[in-house]
């Protein structure tokens, strides 16, 4: 009897869908659904209730070791940080990679040639580590276009001349016009200008290019600063790690017995015989 009833089509029941007027709101919640929810609900809910039973039922003048690991910051117990421990090897690995990153961004800050003022062309350029005359890689670029003439002295072309009649002092002040352009025409607008009574061309200079080179200025100021904050760095950390790899006795100089006086520590190895 069973088999004939199971052989009989039946019709296919199937779950509720979500109405299509609150289809925005997601799948309908199915009975399976909710038998998950009501189990991680009363899972949380029975450990909380064994939580406050253990705190209703401690002793406060109970010792425990882990007191000497957490502090009470406003009545709630915590952990203090604890470090990693790394060993030796990795902390000059690590330490020697932080002074690699330095000397790369001081490096792209800035590139250091010397000029040689014995050389008859001025652009003769060569490195060198005791630099006399620096080039910015990033500030040259600044440099370029500021030429740092504001609130300065101008400057003073002499001609000399056979006789005192003749012979003349010339004040040429190199303006804003420089910045735009050539030298020689900022010139000869500077005289033009102060013939015909006419006011200079820095006073007509706009308000929005005043600011840009305010803000111009500015950076130039603050990557010089960087670049000498990040060469002191470099400084620094190359010292700490000559001190931890470089082997023998060493003792820190004294003030009186620094030939040529530093802001850092200066350090003098014991001379050892070579084998």
């Amino acid at each position: 009897m069973s088999s004939l009833r199971n052989a009989i089509h039946r019709r296919a029941h199937k779950e509720r869908a979500q109405p299509h007027a609150r289809k925005k709101f997601g799948l309908l919640e199915k009975h399976k659904d909710y038998v998950v929810r009501a189990k991680a609900f009363h899972k949380k809910e029975e450990a909380l209730q064994k939580l406050r039973e253990k705190a209703a039922f401690r002793n406060p003048d109970e010792f425990y070791f882990k007191m000497m690991k957490t502090r009470t910051i406003d009545g709630v117990h915590r952990p203090e940080s604890q470090a990693r421990q790394y060993s030796q090897e990795e902390l000059m690995l690590m330490k020697t990679q932080d002074i690699g990153y330095i000397l790369q961004k001081l490096q792209s800050d800035k590139n250091v040639f010397y000029f040689n003022p014995s050389y008859k062309d001025a652009f003769k350029l060569q490195p060198l580590s005791p630099c006399l005359f620096t080039i910015f890689q990033k500030i040259t670029k600044l440099n370029s276009v500021l030429h740092a003439l504001d609130g300065q002295l101008p400057n003073k072309h002499v001609y000399y001349a056979e006789d005192s009649l003749t012979g003349t002092l010339f004040t040429i002040e190199e303006t804003v016009v420089g910045l735009f352009l050539h030298r020689e025409e900022a010139r000869e607008i500077r005289s033009l200008c102060s013939k015909r009574g006419k006011p200079s061309p820095a006073e007509d200079v706009p308000d929005h290019i005043k600011r840009k080179l305010y803000s111009s200025y500015k950076e130039l100021e603050a990557r010089k600063n960087r670049a000498q904050e990040l060469e002191k760095l470099h400084g620094e950390m190359s010292l700490q790690k000559e001190l931890r790899q470089k082997k023998g006795r060493k003792r820190k100089l004294r003030e009186d017995e620094i030939v040529n006086p530093t802001s850092g520590p200066v350090y003098k190895w014991r001379a050892e015989r070579k084998r």
